[in-house]
């Protein structure tokens, strides 16, 4: 486990649910429970512009064996999950479609060239798995183009997480940089001359705060993003931010227990829906005791079930929050 991935989940335990068990508190929605959402880690969430189709990233617990997959939904039903045609040979994760649905951002330990070793990052004396943003491009007939190493001043580093893209072009995305302080801290990159311009922190306050994983509104009126600014209710919850009149960011604003728990809640993104939020969190159901008697079956059954404290994925309506700050659609 990279030391990213520490600092996200240094209070996930597996903990299991049993059928006398009280339900996770939550105002959201489990995501296709048992086809999407399972006992592994489920994250980052990407839906395309009509809704129909969700890429999204899963891994085993130690989050060593990145890999994006792909389900499409038929009316309220998400179809078993496959790996998406681009990945599944490298530590591929977080994939973020760009607003029109034409290009689908990810990062990668792969090679950025042909004949370049994989991408390794290093950080706090420990070498683990890089990553380098790639994109694939949408063909006619909606397939995806062979993937397109993004070249530039924000794979420096090889730690970039979490891509976002607004409509202008601009990427948002979570790095560890020269000037993050001591965390990780969300950063934007504008487009220019046929690739984009170097990278410049998004001032959101303290550096003494980890920030992670934005998610911008394709309007750029407002960012969330994981972290934990004093107030969070776990090892890390999710806020929003709204851009004030004179183009910086505001301060940000906790959203909450109707999207954040006591576990860890991380990677937001915008679903294709006005107020529409998904969040990974490993929230699970809480344990009481004495349980009743398990047998082998029974136990590797809840084992193996999506609340087993992995990361899953979770849906949530934001769209009170969205009102109350002049944001009608």
């Amino acid at each position: 486990m990279n030391l990213r991935n520490l600092a996200l989940a240094v209070c996930i335990a597996a903990t299991y649910a049993a059928s006398a068990a009280t339900p996770a508190t939550t105002g959201g929605e489990l995501v296709g429970p048992g086809v999407i959402s399972t006992g592994s880690q489920e994250t980052s969430a990407t839906l395309t512009p009509d809704g129909q189709t969700l890429y999204f990233m899963r891994s085993d617990f130690s989050e060593s064996d990145d890999t994006i997959m792909v389900s499409r939904r038929s009316g309220d039903h998400w179809s078993t999950a496959q790996v998406a045609a681009f990945s599944g040979q490298w530590h591929d994760s977080e994939p973020a479609l760009s607003p029109d649905g034409k290009r689908l951002y990810f990062v990668s330990n792969r090679p950025p060239h042909p004949g370049d070793a994989p991408v390794v990052a290093q950080m706090g004396g420990q070498k683990f798995a890089g990553t380098n943003l790639w994109y694939v491009a949408q063909q006619p007939n909606g397939a995806w183009r062979p993937p397109v190493h993004v070249d530039g001043a924000l794979n420096d580093g090889a730690m970039i997480y979490n891509p976002s893209v607004a409509a202008n072009g601009d990427i948002y995305f979570s790095a560890h940089r020269a000037d993050s302080g001591k965390a990780y801290q969300i950063y934007m990159a504008h487009p220019q001359d046929g690739g984009y311009a170097a990278p410049v922190r998004v001032e959101l306050g303290d550096l003494e705060h980890s920030r992670m994983d934005p998610a911008v509104d394709p309007q750029g009126r407002f960012l969330i993003y994981a972290g934990n600014e004093g107030d969070s209710l776990g090892s890390a919850d999710i806020y929003i931010a709204f851009r004030q009149a004179d183009g910086r960011w505001g301060k940000p604003l906790h959203l909450g227990d109707d999207v954040n728990s006591p576990a860890l809640e991380n990677a937001p993104s915008l679903g294709p829906g006005f107020g529409e939020l998904y969040v990974s969190s490993t929230r699970h159901d809480e344990m009481h005791f004495p349980k009743p008697r398990d047998n082998a079956a029974t136990l590797q059954q809840r084992l193996q079930s999506p609340l087993n404290g992995s990361r899953n994925l979770w849906r949530f309506d934001i769209t009170d929050v969205l009102r109350a700050h002049g944001i009608a659609r």
